[in-house]
């Protein structure tokens, strides 16, 4: 069974009776949010599908790897977006991979609506290099560069 859209989960929620909650949930269970574990499993698992090591995801993110294995595992937490869109994207992650594991991880997607989620989504799609280079295009849009870990909370 693939995985729905939240549009698409909505729309089936429209069709949907209150006597038919648990037969819901049964029939979406892949599609629906899972506990905390589940951004763990998901990046590691992106990450595994790819023969990517989080070490080095670590490495071309600028993040230390300490940190960054206490982050992915859910020994820490961070309020910094930023930090995490490093980690995607030295991992490889698409766009949507991105915005999933934000959910996942209780952070906001990116936006079109907000000029600088734009352009990182624009990044995202197009993947023009490292991250300096991505920190180069922000900074050459007048848009702040994607905080280090040394900003972490």
């Amino acid at each position: 069974m693939s995985e729905k859209t939240t549009s698409e989960l909505d729309n089936i929620l429209g069709r949907t009776h209150l006597s038919e909650f648990e037969k819901y949930l049964r029939e979406q269970k892949d599609s629906l949010a899972e506990d905390d574990e589940a951004f763990s499993v998901y990046v590691k698992n992106l990450l595994a599908g790819k023969g990517i090591t989080q070490q080095s995801v670590f490495l071309k993110a600028d993040i230390p790897e300490r940190y960054g294995y206490k982050l992915l595992s859910g020994e820490k937490h961070t309020r910094q977006r930023d930090i995490l869109l490093r980690i995607f994207y030295a991992g490889e992650f698409t766009l949507e991979e991105t915005q999933r594991a934000l959910k996942k991880y209780d952070m906001p997607p990116l936006y079109s609506k907000k000029p600088r989620d734009a352009l990182l989504m624009i990044i995202f799609n197009e993947r023009p290099g490292s991250i300096i280079d991505v920190n180069e295009l922000l900074n050459k849009n007048d848009m702040e560069p994607l905080r280090t870990s040394g900003l972490q909370d």
